[in-house]
C-alpha cells in the first residue's frame, strides 16, 4: 500500500531477521486483528506487510522499490541548480506539505445517530426552585379553603383554627410564589445567555491543523445531541495556559480530546495509560491527557471524565487504534471517536448540567 512503510508498520528494522518479523507479527495481530476492536483494512495491511517480508523473494523485490524512490530523490537533488529548495524524496519521518482532511463517517456505522431527536427540548438541571404545578395546586388548595371558612358558619374555635391555617398556609405560598419567580427568572437569564450557544472558545489551529479538524467534527456530528456543549482551549484547575485542546460536555458526561498530527500506524495504550505505536513504545509525541483527566475529575466529582487523543497522519498513511471502553484515557481515530464518544454521550443526550457546564466555561483559555 502507497505511503505506508512496512518495517515501520510492523516496528522492526530492515536488517530484521524472520523470527523478529513473525515476533512482531504476532504481537500486533492480538490488538489489531477483527475479533479483538481492530479493523478489517489495518488487519489485511498487517498481514500483507508480514507476508511480504516473510517470504525471501518477495521481501527483496519490496525492498528494491522501497530504496528506489530514495535513490531518484537523491540524484535528483545532486542534479538541481544552487538556490533550489525542492525536498529530495522520502519514506520516513513527518512530511511537513501533507495537510490532513476531514476524515469521512458513515451516518450508518453511528448505532447513536438515529435514536437521538436533535429538536428535543433541552433539560436544565438542577431545578432552580419549587416547580409550577405543585406551587398552582397549593394555590387553588388555599382558595378553596378561603371559601369553605367564607361560606359555612363556624363556632369561635373553628373560625381561629380556620384562620390559623389562611394565615400560615399563605405565608408559605407567598415564599413559594417569590421563589418560583426568583428561579423562572434566573432560568430566563442563565438561557438567555447561553441557551442558543452551543461552542465556546476557538481552537489553536496556528500550531496543529488537527484542532480545526476536531472542531469541525465536533460541529457536524456531536452537536446533534440537543445536550451537547463544545468547548475549545480549557487550562487545568490553577492554570492560566491552554492545557486541553476540546472538551465535550453532555449531562454530566464530559470528554476531554487532545488533537494531534503523528506518524501513521497502529497506536495502543497498556496497562499504565502510555502510549504504544505499531507494538513499541511511542517515543514521537507527548500528551498530558492523563493529568487533565485527573484535575477535571478532581474539579467535578460528580461528573464521569474521559480522554480522547485524536490521531491525525502527518503524512501519507493509515492510522488505526483499538476500542478501549474500560480505559479513561486511550488514542482514538476521528471516526472512532464520533462514533464511541457519540454513543457514550447519546445516553443522556438533551439534559445541560448549569453547575457543571458554568465550571467547565470557567476554565476556558481567554
Amino acid at each position: 500500500m502507497r505511503g505506508v512503510d512496512y518495517y515501520e508498520l510492523l516496528g522492526v528494522g530492515s536488517d530484521a531477521t524472520s523470527v523478529e518479523i513473525k515476533s512482531a507479527y504476532r504481537t500486533l495481530a492480538r490488538s489489531m486483528h477483527p475479533d479483538v476492536g481492530g479493523s478489517d483494512g489495518s488487519f489485511r495491511l498487517l498481514r500483507e506487510a508480514y507476508e511480504t517480508l516473510n517470504d525471501p523473494v518477495r521481501r527483496a523485490s519490496y525492498d528494491s522499490s522501497r530504496r528506489r524512490p530514495l535513490e531518484t530523490g537523491t540524484a535528483a537533488t545532486r542534479q538541481r541548480r544552487p538556490g533550489s529548495t525542492k525536498r529530495a524524496g522520502r519514506d520516513f519521518g513527518e512530511d511537513p506539505d501533507y495537510v490532513p482532511r476531514m476524515p469521512r463517517v458513515r451516518l450508518d456505522d453511528l448505532t447513536w445517530w438515529d435514536s437521538v431527536d436533535p429538536t428535543a427540548r433541552v433539560q436544565y438541571v438542577p431545578v432552580l426552585g419549587p416547580d409550577r404545578m405543585p406551587t398552582m395546586a397549593l394555590v387553588g388548595a388555599w382558595s378553596l379553603l378561603l371559601l369553605a371558612g367564607v361560606a359555612v358558619e363556624l363556632n369561635a374555635l373553628l373560625m381561629a383554627t380556620w384562620l390559623g391555617l389562611l394565615i400560615s398556609s399563605g405565608v408559605v405560598i407567598v415564599v413559594l410564589l417569590r421563589r418560583h419567580i426568583g428561579a423562572h427568572r434566573e432560568h430566563r437569564m442563565f438561557t438567555a445567555e447561553f441557551g442558543t450557544q452551543r461552542i465556546f472558545g476557538l481552537p489553536d489551529i496556528q500550531h496543529e491543523r488537527g484542532q480545526l479538524l476536531t472542531a469541525e467534527m465536533c460541529a457536524k456530528y456531536l452537536i446533534r445531541l440537543p445536550g451537547v456543549r463544545v468547548f475549545h482551549g480549557l487550562a487545568q484547575p490553577d492554570s492560566m495556559f491552554e492545557d486541553v485542546h476540546h472538551a465535550v460536555l453532555c449531562g454530566r458526561r464530559l470528554v476531554l480530546v487532545e488533537s494531534k498530527s503523528w506518524l501513521p500506524g497502529h497506536y495502543t495504550t497498556d496497562e499504565h495509560g502510555s502510549l504504544w505505536r505499531n507494538g513499541h513504545p511511542f517515543r514521537g509525541g507527548v500528551t498530558r491527557l492523563n493529568e487533565g483527566v485527573a484535575s477535571f475529575q478532581a474539579l467535578l466529582p460528580e461528573v464521569e471524565v474521559r480522554g480522547a487523543v485524536l490521531i491525525y497522519p502527518s503524512r501519507a498513511g493509515e492510522v488505526t487504534t483499538v476500542e478501549h471502553r474500560d480505559e479513561q484515557v486511550v488514542p482514538m481515530t476521528p471516526a472512532q471517536f464520533v462514533k464511541d464518544i457519540g454513543e457514550w454521550l447519546a445516553q443522556d443526550p438533551v439534559t445541560v448540567d448549569r453547575d457543571v457546564f458554568t465550571a467547565v466555561l470557567d476554565q476556558l483559555v481567554d
